[in-house]
């Protein structure tokens, strides 16, 4: 396989052997020299993905709310529901009453007792629910997933694929993900004055973030850049002029091609972090409290660094963060409770830091996951899926909604790849595209991002 100067680059982890925790983002940045026009002072947005590791469970996070459903739900999951000791009791469920109601006939929907932020948010027309996602290369029904006669996503229900698929549109080994050409564009089109900030990762899940200009930047949960060995040598000053040096490739002169390369790449990345580090200095603190949580740290990183959003020159960003822990094969009615309280209060905390900048209406929330998992329980805890409901959050999203087909809570209907295993009817595709038009993408640089876009007919409009 051949692999040029800056794959290279890429993927040689420069700064590894330096116990840095710094981003490797930088250090291949495009120089990007674009003569457009510039944007209005105020024309910032920004998508921020929160992935959700392991396949939260659809079933148990947009619950039945009529009686009819919520009894044909509590009998497939009679094993399951007990060992919620009255949490999944339909009295407990935090009703949602959406503007479109009328889609769904009778039926009714909740969300569980531990998302109350997030209930608030959607009843006040701040959040939507994006029903049934999940892979598709096209529409595909229940006969024609067992016959086989539609293109099919590769190696469904497995982790590694599915986050991959989620992703980029392809399983494991994909090499760009959507996020970043979403970047890609934004970076082409001008928007940004130092590429090195279009997309940023609190840690791993670089692939959604990685473009063919855009490199992801990594920031650690609310805390600036450091390379450790510095920090280490801060009181010894010669000690630290002479690790800086190095790290800046100050006094370098050799003539190989590959050690120029590293050396630019080392110099690139510490002007990167000062860069950075400079701009969050000068930040003033932000007053929204976020809880002591993994998710809640990542997303308070998030919001500082779009606090210094001029400082680093951009005006379109992406992130992703992250959480785990939703592989619930067992002890779910012990473990999601939980995991939905910490995403809850996460999520509504960098919403109310965006309101406190005055950017709740330029920054668009939204969560995505392996999949959704099976509607049958397996005693106490649910297996593997393919679609799933997710949110979107933000002053700019047609709030109060549920957009797609919600599938019934029952067993062997159309969409039911087996055990209430779903098969989605809202492709990844079709969520994706109006994040990016709002985001700025022309037609063809929507179907660039997203290949398999044009074999779906319908689209949403959720933003």
């Amino acid at each position: 396989m051949k692999m040029n100067r800056r794959q290279f680059l890429k993927n040689s982890g420069v700064l590894a052997t330096a116990g840095s925790v710094t981003s490797l983002g930088a250090l291949s940045s495009t120089l990007a020299s674009f003569s457009a026009m510039a944007a209005p002072q105020d024309d910032y947005k920004a998508l921020v993905c929160v992935f959700l590791h392991g396949g939260m469970d659809n079933h148990d996070t947009v619950l039945p709310y009529d009686q009819a459903s919520y009894d044909s739900y509590a009998s497939i999951r009679s094993s399951l529901i007990s060992q919620y000791k009255g949490g999944r009791d339909r009295n407990k469920f935090l009703p949602l009453s959406p503007d479109n109601a009328a889609m769904f006939g009778n039926r009714a929907f909740a969300l569980p007792p531990e998302l109350p932020g997030i209930s608030n948010l959607f009843q006040q027309g701040n959040g939507a629910i994006i029903a049934n996602v999940g892979p598709l290369i096209n529409p595909a029904t229940k006969t024609q997933f067992e016959q086989e006669s539609v293109p099919l996503p590769s190696r469904l229900f497995s982790h590694n694929d599915q986050q991959a698929t989620w992703l980029s549109s392809s399983p494991e080994g994909a090499v760009y993900g959507w996020g970043g050409a979403f970047a890609d564009a934004a970076i082409k089109g001008g928007y940004n004055t130092k590429s090195e900030f279009s997309v940023i990762t609190t840690g791993g899940n670089d692939l959604f973030l990685t473009g063919k200009q855009a490199i992801p930047y990594q920031i650690n949960a609310g805390k600036p850049q450091q390379i450790n060995a510095l920090g280490n040598a801060d009181e010894n000053q010669a000690l630290y002029n002479a690790l800086q040096g190095h790290f800046s490739a100050a006094n370098f002169n050799e003539s190989n091609l590959a050690q120029k390369d590293m050396a630019s790449a080392l110099a690139k990345s510490s002007a990167t972090n000062s860069s950075y580090n400079q701009a969050l200095a000068g930040i003033t603190p932000l007053t929204t409290q976020f809880q002591d949580n993994y998710l809640a740290e990542q997303l308070k990183g998030v919001a500082r660094t779009i606090a210094i959003k001029e400082g680093l020159g951009v005006k379109r960003q992406v992130f992703i963060v992250s959480m785990g822990g939703f592989d619930t094969h067992s002890e779910q009615a012990k473990n999601l409770p939980q995991l939905h309280a910490a995403l809850d209060s996460a999520i509504t905390a960098f919403y109310t830091s965006m309101q406190e900048q005055n950017l709740s209406d330029k920054v668009t929330l939204f969560t995505a996951s392996d999949f959704g998992r099976t509607l049958s329980a397996n005693s106490d805890g649910t297996d593997h899926g393919w679609g799933g409901h997710h949110f979107i959050i933000g002053d700019a999203v047609k709030g109060r909604n549920i957009y797609g087909t919600m599938p019934p809570s029952e067993l062997g209907h159309a969409q039911d790849a087996g055990n209430g295993r779903l098969i989605p009817t809202t492709s990844i595709e079709q969520m994706a595209e109006p994040l990016g038009r709002w985001f700025g993408l022309s037609d063809d640089e929507l179907t660039q991002a997203l290949p398999n876009l044009n074999n779906f007919s319908s689209r949403l409009d959720f933003i």
